[in-house]
Parts: C-alpha cells; sequence; structure tokens
C-alpha cells in the first residue's frame, strides 16, 4: 500500500460558530498521477469527535438502545413525506467527546447519563469517518458488556434531553437489521458485530 500523499492546506477560516461550526479551508492535494491539483475551496461541517456504544447483557442476551427525538430525522424523513411528524429514532448510546476526555471516558460518561449503566473495559469496534465529504467528525464506536447491577441511575439524559431506554433481544435486533429496519448506521455496524461475535465466541 503506497504511502500518504502530499497535501497542503492554504487558508482555513471560521465563517459560522455557534453549536455547529463551519470552517472554509481552501487546500491542494497530490493526485494520484503525482501531480498537485489547483486549490480548491472546501466547506467543512466541524463538530469534533464522537462516541457510540451498544451495551449487551449477556445474562438476558439483551442488547440496549436508546429512543430519542432528532430534528434532522425528521426534515429528512418528509423528504418522503410532507406530513410525516415522525423524528424518534433508535440508535446506540453516543455522545460527543469534551474537552480533555479520551473516547472511552466520554463514553462512559455518556452510557450513564443516557442510560444508568456504568460500563468497565469498553471493547472498541471501530473508528470511522461519520461523513467525510462533507465533516470531520469521527466515530469511536465501542461493545460493552453489562449486567443488571451495573444499572446505577434511571438515564433519560441531562440538561433537558428526552432518552428513553430501550432493552431488546439480540435475536430481534438481528431480526431488525436482516428486515432493513435499523436506520442508525452505528448500530448497524455494531449489530452486525455483534452477530458475528456470538456466532463465533
Amino acid at each position: 500500500m503506497p504511502g500518504p500523499r502530499k497535501a497542503e492546506i492554504h487558508k482555513q477560516a471560521r465563517l459560522f460558530d455557534d453549536f455547529f461550526k463551519i470552517d472554509e479551508v481552501m487546500v491542494s492535494h497530490q493526485r494520484f498521477d503525482g501531480t498537485m491539483s489547483p486549490d480548491q475551496r472546501r466547506l467543512i461541517f466541524e463538530r469534533g469527535d464522537s462516541v457510540a456504544v451498544l451495551l449487551y447483557n449477556p445474562d438476558t442476551d439483551a442488547v440496549v438502545t436508546v429512543d430519542q427525538f432528532k430534528v434532522p430525522s425528521l426534515i429528512a424523513r418528509r423528504r418522503d413525506n410532507p406530513a410525516t411528524m415522525d423524528g424518534w429514532i433508535t440508535e446506540t448510546i453516543a455522545g460527543m467527546i469534551s474537552g480533555n476526555e479520551t473516547p472511552e471516558e466520554a463514553i462512559s460518561r455518556e452510557t450513564l447519563e443516557e442510560t444508568g449503566y456504568r460500563i468497565k473495559n469498553p471493547e472498541l469496534i471501530a473508528k470511522f469517518f461519520s461523513s467525510p465529504g462533507g465533516t470531520s467528525e469521527r466515530v469511536f464506536l465501542y461493545f460493552a458488556e453489562v449486567v443488571d447491577a451495573d444499572r446505577v441511575g434511571k438515564g433519560g439524559g441531562v440538561d433537558g434531553e428526552d432518552v428513553r431506554v430501550v432493552h431488546r433481544s439480540a435475536r430481534e435486533l438481528f431480526r431488525q437489521l436482516e428486515r432493513k429496519q435499523i436506520e442508525d448506521p452505528k448500530l448497524a455496524i455494531a449489530a452486525y458485530w455483534l452477530r458475528d461475535r456470538l456466532r463465533h465466541g
């Protein structure tokens, strides 16, 4: 596999700075034929890195996910049905890495906030870009085993979040996967990974 090619950032400026951020970048890169591209203007949706985790209770063969209302889910579904009011989505526990947190610290915090479970030794499934054509966000996706005694709080989120904790059998999760009913890519990736683990574990 060839080594990394050359890329040069000639200018980077923040155009929008709120909860989300947008940067303007002028960049050139080495093309596959070895020549350098001309400067290109790109807009980057900048939000930092995030974490996600699929929880699994081997004693009950149950997975733990969350349901939340998300405005982008509503907007996207209205492209198919302008009258829909469905903005809820089932997904893995997830959140942004803040401050000087490590990904492991962030996912432990998010899991406790959203589900009330205290996790130990989360196992990294994958690290991937959420949408590399538009955002620099990377997702650190984990797996963790829990038992009933690990639930030390009720969850539900913080700061006005409205999170419902959902327990379902692993078999039901895999059935939804086969029926193409999973809309959260983090959950789909984790479900494939868990199915393979259980088959060969």
